[in-house]
């Protein structure tokens, strides 16, 4: 895309207290990219179908599994890396462990993502 194609100023000037206050209010590098590695697990549209189901329910991988009809070692896969992002959390009942979202921040990023989306 050529730089004509995107609407820009047409004279090019500074409002330096608007550049000043965002530089101060900015997060650091590495939150930042804390922020974009996050939004990455965000990307892949099993996690997502996994976070959805657990935002209704708190499930075994078996039920995950059986409800996205996926084999549990594929399901096993994505839940480790939801869990190493901290998106979710699991506990031992019995013989089996049960996933659920992590905190409530993570039911409002899918809440407000589905907002979003059905505007």
């Amino acid at each position: 895309m050529a730089i004509n194609d995107v609407e820009h100023c047409d004279v090019v000037h500074n409002h330096s207290e608007i550049v000043l206050k965002l530089h101060k209010q900015m997060p650091s590098e590495d939150e930042l990219y804390d922020l974009a590695e996050l939004f990455k697990v965000f990307g892949d549209s099993t996690r997502i179908k996994i976070l959805f189901a657990l935002f209704e329910q708190e499930m075994c991988v078996c039920d995950i599994a059986e409800t996205l009809e996926m084999t549990q070692s594929a399901i096993s896969h994505q839940l480790k890396i939801l869990k190493n992002s901290k998106l979710v959390g699991n506990r031992r009942e019995g013989k089996s462990i049960i996933y659920f979202l992590a905190d409530d921040h993570v039911r409002t990023i899918i809440d407000q993502g589905l907002n979003h989306i059905e505007e």
